[in-house]
């Protein structure tokens, strides 16, 4: 399948060239995938999808359009040509668009080292379907849990090639494998609600559908009889699960694209603190089997490690060639796209710095406060950092886990906040933002 993207590339970058672009890059993507949903042990809902997606960026003199069709005839290839070079013609005027410089791209890279594509053959409707109803019956024999809301096992493979006029050409195939399910316990207005969920790229790493519907029935029961919290400023824990997003919040506003329109709350904190002294962000694109990793960008720039922030202090921003054009720096080889968008900034995998205490050591140590473990809407002011998020999780009185708690709300300012978290020792290896639980001093909370 790679050589068939290979030659619609090629075929979008000529086609390009013959309707008037003087550049041009073109994306293809093959993919298929498939769930299985089941309930009461039967199939409740099968999908399945296929296909191929193209798309051509034509860039003329600092103008550039996208355009994507899921029709692969040479006829279509030649009209998405046509039509792309007709709105470029008439696009703004962009001085920082523009391919990499041949120079720049990435060479030899080892695509295979990264294992990003499982060997094994896809599984079958029935495998997929056995692991759903095991994650169910699992859930279900939790005491205390009602139903199962849903409970979905998942397959996908993706092959994706890359080409553009500056010389560049080159693809990678990723899988993904997963097991999902919900569960309900209680009745009526006393119901709680929780998940478990697990995804890897090779099959044979995938945890079995028996933990997983475990851990989701066991979460759904401890959250019986949540009530709200008492109002006022105490330490919170951002549980695993959930604290990657308090980090996702910063690598958000270094952004390059929200950097170069001025609006982000760490504008101007290159060589500030912005974290604990000692604390990095290492982002590292060539972690075997991980999601996110990738041997170059979607501009064709070798992919490489790098810290973000280094001991407590932002080093840069994350940036694709545009964004480092206009901010006069250089792409930390960071650009991503689809096939209807041009290239922008996007993280892939993030580590954060572990520290040596263990979740129950940090609820030890904080005495009194919050654990969330659940967050619900969002309310972040980009430009200032100001935090305000619904939470669910448990209280925690003289360092236990005291009830359940639901319907607070924790608010801050995400610049005090992310320099006074305290991280555990639980970040999971496997996942492409590996991030411990979090203890955050002095955040206020509303509840009853």
């Amino acid at each position: 399948m790679t050589d068939r993207l290979q030659d619609l590339t090629a075929a979008l970058l000529a086609a390009a060239a013959r309707a008037g672009a003087p550049a041009a890059d073109a994306i293809a993507v093959d993919g298929r995938a498939v769930s299985i949903d089941v309930r009461l042990g039967a199939l409740e809902q099968a999908e399945r999808s296929e296909g191929v997606e193209v798309g051509l960026r034509v860039l003329i003199g600092g103008r550039q359009a996208c355009v994507s069709a899921s029709d692969t005839a040479p006829r279509t290839l030649q009209e998405m040509a046509e039509r792309a070079v007709a709105m470029a013609r008439e696009a703004p005027e962009d001085p920082f668009a523009g391919l990499a410089d041949p120079a720049e791209l990435a060479q030899g890279w080892n695509a295979a080292a990264l294992e990003l594509a499982d060997p094994a053959p896809e599984p079958a409707a029935e495998t997929l379907q056995e692991d759903a109803r095991r994650a169910e019956a699992s859930a279900l024999a939790i005491a205390g849990v009602a139903q199962v809301q849903s409970a979905s096992a998942s397959y996908s493979r993706r092959n994706l090639f890359f080409a553009a006029s500056n010389g560049f050409a080159g693809g990678y195939t990723r899988t993904s494998r997963s097991i999902s399910a919900v569960a309900i316990s209680g009745e009526g207005s006393r119901m709680e609600r929780d998940w478990a969920a697990e995804a890897r790229t090779f099959q044979a790493d995938l945890p079995s559908p028996e933990s997983v519907g475990t851990l989701a029935g066991q979460r759904a029961v401890e959250r019986q009889g949540a009530r709200r919290p008492p109002t006022g400023a105490f330490p919170v824990l951002y549980d695993e699960r959930i604290a990657a997003s308090l980090i996702g919040h910063l690598l958000g506003a270094i952004n390059g694209a929200a950097i170069a329109r001025g609006a982000s709350w760490l504008l101007g904190a290159i060589g500030t603190e912005v974290l604990p002294p000692g604390l990095s962000i290492i982002e590292d694109p060539h972690r075997p089997r991980i999601s996110s990793s990738r041997p170059f960008d979607a501009e064709g720039l070798a992919t490489r490690r790098r810290a973000i922030v280094d001991a407590g202090v932002l080093t840069g921003w994350t940036l694709d060639l545009a964004t480092a054009r206009k901010l006069g720096m250089h792409s930390t080889a960071s650009a991503a796209r689809g096939t209807s968008s041009p290239p922008s900034p996007g993280i892939s995998n993030i580590a954060l710095t572990q520290g040596p205490q263990s979740r129950q050591d940090l609820l030890r140590d904080m005495g009194t406060g919050l654990l969330i473990t659940s967050l619900i809407g969002s309310s972040i002011n980009p430009t200032t950092g100001d935090y305000s998020r619904g939470a669910s999780g448990f209280w925690v009185q003289n360092g236990e886990i005291a009830w359940p708690v639901n319907e607070c709300t924790v608010a801050g300012n995400l610049r005090d906040m992310l320099r006074r978290i305290t991280p555990a020792n639980d970040a999971r290896a496997h996942l492409s933002h590996v991030v411990p639980s979090l203890l955050v001093e002095g955040v206020m909370l509303a509840g009853s």
